[in-house]
């Protein structure tokens, strides 16, 4: 059935594979570097070239959780029920791609492919007229990767593609490799895909038989060159997948490098790809910078700090040692050393953070400060409130999680409970050591302490006793 209004370009990711070398119970695919799967990278690569839409991503072992773990990007899928080799997964991938001209076909797990490198496959397969477009490399070592054979030295006509156990000892020189990535025409394509044989025990059909097959039929089959060689390779054990990673994040610190941003000592920080930092930001060693993660202008991030899916508005200073998760920092706010976000906060502009406070589902407002020692659970804070040392918001009933509300220029003490549900109002003072379980009305001061009692010289006597070994009397 044709696909009717779609563009002429569709991209086919092969996705289907199980990934055997890695050792591992999870999809190939799935393995991540730079803080996403492998196959999320491809996903956004060619979603700058053509529409999610026109991605069709061909998945198979655990087919069900490689959907899942990237339905969201708007792809479409295609199932490979057994998983007969590259050439088997277009056959069914075929009925998808009647409506397009050209097809483009990657891999899922090369995820360091430039757009720029597939925009140029597209443009010399398009150039070229040719049936079948071959993106090649030169890397230093071609071990275990098919070679390309072209009809002269200088050309980019291409005969076939030679695997490496069947290459001829006049071959085995040949460097340049097949990547794996491919441009066809999709009629031509699609008139011979049946004529692939099986060529081992398995009865894998194999794509880049397609190439002497085509050339047989007297169409045109080309290759260019990737101007990188990394970027087309793949990972076949956890060494190279931590190669790759390594490799990514060195090119994502230089480009935050690149805009403005000062990273000492890159080599020791984790940061995402998909992190984003404005000029005249400084990340000192040893930070983690992870997920969706947006930091803003003049902040400073310092050593130890994991910051996980957060906005961080302008000159923002993360003191050491600090976790931040999924939350929002407004600008001038200060947090740390050792601070602890969890999901939901939102710390207001110019608030304070300080040492060892936690804060779950926190709203602070405006110049608002928690320095030291304290829990903030379920709590809103307004504008200008000082919370003292060791205050804890009791929000949790044994079933229930509730609200603390705190109004604005409001006063806490030191060691205090507040035991939810609860409201403190606008200008209210709490007692240092309170446990309060009332609402305090706007301006009022709640004391709620046991009173103490002194009994004067009960100590000299009782260490006279014990002296005499006496034990003290009861009371």
């Amino acid at each position: 059935m044709a696909n009717e209004g779609k563009s002429k370009l569709a991209v086919v990711i092969m996705a289907a594979g199980k990934g055997t070398r890695l050792k591992s119970k999870r999809p190939k695919v799935l393995h991540e570097i730079g803080g996403r799967p492998l196959l999320g990278h491809v996903i956004a690569v060619a979603s700058r070239v053509v529409d999610p839409a026109d991605i069709h991503v061909i998945i198979g072992h655990q087919a069900a959780r490689v959907r899942d773990a990237v339905a969201s990007t708007g792809v479409a899928f295609v199932v490979q029920g057994e998983q007969r080799g590259t050439g088997h997964a277009i056959q069914c991938a075929s009925p998808a791609l009647g409506g397009y001209t050209d097809f483009l076909v990657l891999s899922g797990d090369v995820p360091l492919i430039r757009t720029e490198t597939i925009r140029q496959v597209v443009d010399f397969h398009l150039a070229k007229a040719a049936a079948m477009t071959i993106l090649t490399a030169v890397p230093e070592d071609p071990t275990g990767y098919g070679r390309i054979l072209r009809r002269s030295t200088d050309s980019f006509e291409v005969d076939a593609i030679v695997e490496q156990p069947d290459l001829k000892p006049e071959q085995r020189s040949i460097r340049e490799i097949n990547s794996g990535i491919y441009a066809f025409k999709t009629g031509p394509l699609l008139a011979h895909l049946a004529k692939l044989t099986a060529s081992d025990k398995h009865g894998e059909l194999y794509l880049t038989d397609i190439a002497a097959v085509l050339r047989k039929e007297g169409e045109r089959v080309v290759a260019v060159q990737a101007g990188h060689a990394a970027e087309v390779l793949g990972a076949n054990t956890i060494a190279e997948l931590v190669t790759l990673d390594a490799s990514l994040r060195a090119a994502t610190a230089k480009r935050l490098m690149d805009a403005g941003v000062t990273i000492f000592r890159p080599d020791t920080c984790v940061i995402d790809a998909d992190v984003e930092i404005e000029a005249d930001t400084v990340i000192e060693p040893f930070v983690q910078l992870l997920g969706h993660t947006r930091i803003g202008a003049d902040c400073r991030i310092r050593s130890y700090t994991v910051i996980e899916s957060c906005t961080i508005g302008n000159r923002v200073l993360v003191r050491p040692s600090c976790m931040l998760e999924h939350s929002s920092i407004s600008d001038g706010a200060e947090l740390g050393p050792f601070a602890h976000l969890r999901p939901g906060c939102h710390i207001g502009e110019n608030a304070h953070m300080g040492n060892f406070v936690e804060g779950k589902k926190v709203r602070m407002g405006k110049g608002a400060k928690a320095n030291h020692l304290t829990y903030l659970g379920d709590t809103e804070v307004g504008p200008g409130t000082n919370i003292g040392a060791g205050v804890i918001t009791c929000n949790y009933d044994g079933a229930h999680k509730h609200m603390t509300r705190i109004g604005a220029g409001a006063f806490v003490g030191s060691d205090s409970t507040l035991v939810a549900p609860v409201t403190i109002e606008d200008g209210a003072y709490i007692g240092a050591g309170s446990c309060i379980t009332k609402d305090v009305p706007a301006g009022a001061l709640a004391v709620g302490r046991a009173r103490q009692v002194t009994k004067e010289g009960w100590a000299h006597a009782r260490r006279a006793r014990m002296d005499g070994h006496e034990e003290p009397p009861r009371s």
